[in-house]
């Protein structure tokens, strides 16, 4: 998987798509640059483990699944429904799922660690690059990637992905 800018991915329902093995029933597939976020590209060069990479998917996947990434659309759901007159008027009802993707997300930030945990946010969640998020951070030169491969093993061993390095 490692080295390939364009693979085929089988399009299957939960959090991450699995890559199309030889011999594995064929779906519907789509291409996918892995270029296209800051963590393919390093995992595209062999800057990231696979173990890691997928950590950093999981985390996104769950970030994006508890609605804290920004909205590029219009919001077509029902607005808030008054309380009464005498009560505050209620929230939209969060789904579960959203929920429990936020708890995800935060043990996971949670179990990466104060000082990892801003560049896990940086790069893996708002997609800035590895130079842009160490100069936001006041880092020098060449430390992000050192301090990123540790937050994404130890959101690894929170998500229990399994594989070496």
């Amino acid at each position: 998987m490692a080295g390939r800018l364009i693979e085929e991915r089988r399009l299957e329902p939960g959090i991450g798509a699995v890559r199309a093995r030889e011999g594995a029933p064929r779906g519907r597939t789509v291409s996918v640059n892995a270029a296209e976020s800051p963590l393919g590209w390093l995992f595209a060069r062999g800057l990231v483990s696979e173990r890691q990479y997928l950590a950093g998917e999981r985390l996104r996947a769950d970030y994006e699944m508890a609605g804290f990434g920004p909205r590029v659309t219009m919001r077509w759901d029902a607005g808030p429904s008054g309380g009464g007159r005498r009560g505050p008027p209620r929230g939209a009802d969060p789904t579960t799922a959203m929920i429990d993707a936020k708890r995800r997300f935060e043990a996971a930030v949670a179990a990466a660690g104060g000082g990892l945990s801003d560049i896990l946010w940086r790069v893996v969640c708002a997609g800035e690059g590895i130079e842009a998020a160490e100069k936001a951070l006041g880092w020098p030169r060449r430390a992000g990637k050192l301090v990123l491969g540790m937050g994404l093993d130890r959101v690894a061993d929170y998500y229990r992905i399994a594989g070496a390095g």
